[in-house]
């Protein structure tokens, strides 16, 4: 499996944010309020926000990079591969796949549900897990109050 070229320094520029399609195409609205919501949930963790790639690809394209990298043979919504601890910086690979079979379980659009995939992956490059039902309890909650922050930035 070849990954996609990413741009790439020696020192990464701050608060960049890259959307890269795979196997997959949509729409992300308003992408330019998307990045700056996303920086500005680093900003309320008071952690530093340098680059993220996100790649957005099908079901079994992210199988494969879980097999491969992690080896885990299963189906996920994201991976994140963190490029440095204490800071969001790194490549999240999202499966659009689970995102929209995910939305129609919760009884939520694709967009909210891939918004809240998102932040899901900007809270564990911040440190935030979700394997013990406490730190699940409170990265769904993170997620809902930056789901709301979002709301907010775009009812302005």
């Amino acid at each position: 499996m070849e990954f996609p070229e990413f741009p790439s320094d020696e020192t990464p520029e701050e608060n960049e944010v890259f959307f890269h399609f795979e196997d997959v195409q949509f729409d992300i609205p308003d992408e330019s309020l998307i990045k700056e919501w996303l920086v500005d949930v680093a900003r309320q963790e008071d952690t530093p926000f340098y680059e993220v790639n996100y790649i957005f690809c099908s079901d079994e394209y992210l199988r494969q990079v879980n097999i491969e990298y992690l080896d885990h043979d299963y189906y996920t919504d994201i991976i994140t591969f963190p490029q440095e601890d204490d800071a969001v910086y790194g490549d999240m690979y999202i499966s659009s796949e689970r995102v929209a079979e995910n939305a129609q379980t919760n009884g939520v659009s694709f967009l909210q549900e891939l918004y809240r995939v998102m932040v899901h992956g900007v809270l564990h490059m911040i440190g935030y897990g979700d394997k013990s039902p406490e730190d699940e309890k409170t990265m769904r909650d993170k997620e809902n109050v930056y789901l709301q922050l979002l709301a907010g930035k775009a009812n302005k």
